[in-house]
């Protein structure tokens, strides 16, 4: 329910705008304004929401989170109307247009006057800032048609809805009363401010505490139910991968029991622990091929499990995650944070969960191309992790203990050989195999590497890779050398 035009009057009379200043302006969401300002009487928020559902404008008693971003509309505020005074705040007839006129003196150059007319129209809704004779310097909401953006004109009708010949009657509406239940938690004396600013806060609209919980609800249970199906289903998997063990049997069987298989012969049976045991064979093979199909189906049966292993605990992390988070955004109380931290999947903006952590190991700018070194077990567990996509190559020696050097992919772009044996020297420098001044270099783009469950930190098994012998060049390492970047985040 957005406010009508008593409840509007009602609420500028109560904050007594004219000359106060402002101090800031925070948007907090697209549809979401408020403004710091400063008077005679202390400081108060105004907040102003163009909300469909919520239209509306009054002094906030909760905090005002700020915004990832900068959003364009406040910067706009910040750069023009900071410092500026009141002069006027007034509702344009009855239509729920509200005009501030607000006085500047930027840098000591003189007077400057604006306009913000805030427009409180439901399907409509808008904040506009003016010069003094209509033309329009930036919007809230850029609506071309209108012509309500910047260069465009806006001066509406002071007297727009009064009841003069050919003007719309106006609807005699009331100030809403508020339940006993909603008012508990505020003093006999508050002001209609106070009690507005509550019933928003709990029920009223799509930014409401109750309306936020309910959306918080949908969209994270959603995840969880999709999340708990997919974790079934691998599950259901890992049962049917189980028997696995069965095929590396077969292969055993048949090479224990060799002598008993004739030429082209399809079965051999056998006797296990339950009885006998029917095992196929292909007649074209031979009783040792036959065996070494057994294992290849082992080995891709076993490797399938282990991935399933991998993603099944991945996927309960995930599910354990997004049940806390659920949990944490139901306790909390403003609404004005949780439709923020809503609008990020509830991630927190505090500084203390930001992540500043820089990327580790050793950069190098070669061209257009970077160039990653991992110098300890640590570091390539973390490159790996965070900083490498499946393009980007990876390099290592051979035969010794190093670093692991990555390449990033340039999208479209084939790495050139002279970046390639930049790269294959750092792996060398950086490796046990130094001191020896020639080694060989195995490379693979990142997707064909195969983390090891339970290995050592970092540990991968390549596939698909390639040799590359390199000849430490000092002159290469030279000009490398000065290719180092500071690692960033």
């Amino acid at each position: 329910m957005s406010l009508n035009w008593k409840e509007i009057n009602l609420i500028l009379e109560e904050l007594e705008l004219p000359g106060m200043k402002i101090q800031k302006a925070v948007q907090s969401a697209f549809e979401v304004l408020s403004l710091k300002l400063y008077g005679k009487n202390g400081a108060k928020t105004l907040l102003i929401s163009l909300s469909s559902t919520a239209c509306r404008i009054h002094e906030t008693f909760n905090s005002v989170p700020k915004s990832n971003k900068p959003l364009r509309f406040s910067q706009f505020l910040n750069s023009r109307l900071i410092n500026g005074r009141i002069e006027e705040a007034l509702q344009l007839g009855n239509d729920r247009i509200i005009r501030l006129t607000v006085r500047c003196n930027p840098e000591g150059q003189g007077e400057e006057f604006f306009r913000m007319y805030i427009r409180l129209w439901s399907n409509a809704a808008n904040v506009i800032v003016t010069d003094m004779d209509g033309q329009v310097l930036d919007a809230m909401r850029r609506i071309p048609a209108k012509k309500e953006v910047s260069g465009g004109f806006y001066m509406p009708d002071e007297a727009a809805t009064d009841n003069t010949e050919g003007k719309k009657p106006v609807k005699d509406l009331n100030i809403r009363e508020f339940s006993e239940e909603l008012l508990s938690d505020l003093p006999p004396e508050a002001s209609f401010n106070q009690k507005i600013d509550t019933f928003y806060s709990k029920e009223g609209g799509t930014l409401s505490l109750k309306a936020l919980q309910e959306e918080v609800k949908r969209k994270f249970e959603e995840k969880i139910n999709k999340l708990s199906v997919s974790l079934e289903r691998l599950k259901e998997k890992e049962a049917d991968s189980a028997g696995a063990e069965r095929f590396k049997d077969y292969g055993d069987l048949i090479l224990s029991n060799m002598v008993l298989i004739r030429p082209g012969a399809e079965w051999l049976e056998v006797d296990g622990p339950d009885g006998k045991i029917q095992i196929k064979l292909d007649p074209q093979k031979n009783p040792i091929l036959c065996a070494k199909d057994y294992y290849e189906q082992y080995r891709k049966a076993k490797s399938g499990t282990d991935e399933i292993k991998d993603q099944i605990e991945k996927d309960e992390k995930q599910l354990l995650k997004l049940e806390e988070t659920l949990k944490s955004l139901l306790s909390e109380t403003n609404p004005l944070v949780l439709h923020k931290l809503l609008k990020r999947d509830g991630k927190s903006t505090s500084p203390a969960s930001k992540t500043d952590e820089k990327r580790p190991g050793l950069s190098f700018r070669r061209k257009e191309w970077l160039i990653l070194v991992g110098r300890s077990a640590a570091e390539n567990e973390t490159l790996l992790r965070k900083y490498i996509r499946g393009n980007d190559f990876w390099l290592h020696t051979r035969d010794f203990a190093g670093s692991y050097v990555f390449i990033k992919n340039i999208p479209g772009k084939t790495v050139p050989l002279d970046i390639l044996l930049d790269a294959g020297n750092l792996a060398l420098f950086y490796s046990k195999g130094r001191d020896n001044g020639a080694g060989d270099i195995f490379y693979t783009q990142a997707k064909n590497l195969r983390r090891i469950k339970g290995g050592p930190l970092g540990k991968v098994l390549p596939t698909q890779e390639k040799n590359l012998h390199i000849k430490l060049d000092d002159a290469r390492l030279k000009e490398l050398e000065e290719c180092k970047v500071m690692s960033d985040k």
